[in-house]
C-alpha cells in the first residue's frame, strides 16, 4: 500500500470521525433531548403562564430576558376549563428579583426557527416566586394563519370586483 493512499485513508477517517462528532453535539442541543450543553440546572423556582397559541413550542425551549437564557420550558398543557394552553417556566434561582407584572411573550429564533419564551422586565416592587403566574402573555405569531389570512384577502377582494363588474354590466 503506498503512502499517498494510507493518508487519503487516515484522512477520510478523521472527516467521518469529525462528523460523527459534530452530529452528536447537535443531538444534545435539540430543545426536548434533555442532554443540553450549557441549560440552566440546580435549583430554582416554577412559573406558569397561559396562551391562547403557543404554535409548537417545545418542551426544553428556552426562556430568555434581553436575549439572556434564565430558564427553559418544563411543560406544555392543555387547561380543560378554559381551553388554553398553560407553559411551566423552570427559571434559575439567581434571577429570583423578576417583577411580578413582567410579561412573556413566544418568539421565533429567525424566520422559520424554534420557538422560546422571552421575558420582558415590568415595574413591579414584588418579584415573580414559585407558583406565581405571569399574567401579561403574547401567543406565537403562526406563520400559516398570516398566509391563509393574506390569501382570503385576495380572494375577496377578487370576488368583490367581478361582482362590482357584473352588476355593472346588468344596469345598462
Amino acid at each position: 500500500m503506498s503512502a499517498s493512499n494510507r493518508s487519503l485513508e487516515i484522512g477520510t477517517g478523521l472527516f467521518v470521525l469529525l462528523g460523527f462528532a459534530a452530529l452528536a453535539f447537535l443531538t444534545t442541543q435539540l430543545p426536548g433531548s434533555g442532554l443540553r450543553l450549557g441549560a440552566v440546572v440546580g435549583d430554582g423556582f416554577t412559573v406558569s403562564a397561559r396562551f391562547d397559541n403557543v404554535g409548537d413550542l417545545k418542551v426544553g425551549a428556552p426562556v430568555t430576558m434581553a436575549g439572556v437564557r434564565i430558564g427553559r420550558v418544563d411543560a406544555v398543557n392543555v387547561d380543560g376549563n378554559d381551553f388554553r394552553a398553560v407553559v411551566k417556566l423552570s427559571i434559575a434561582s439567581r434571577y429570583d428579583h423578576i417583577p411580578i407584572d413582567s410579561d412573556a411573550a413566544i418568539q421565533t429564533s429567525g424566520l422559520l426557527g424554534a420557538k422560546y419564551i422571552g421575558l420582558s422586565a415590568g415595574g413591579a416592587d414584588t418579584y415573580l416566586k414559585d407558583g406565581s403566574s405571569i399574567e401579561f402573555t403574547q401567543s406565537a405569531l403562526v406563520l400559516e394563519n398570516l398566509v391563509n389570512k393574506l390569501f382570503s384577502s385576495f380572494a375577496g377582494k377578487s370576488s368583490d370586483s367581478k361582482s362590482a363588474a357584473s352588476g355593472g354590466e346588468e344596469k345598462r
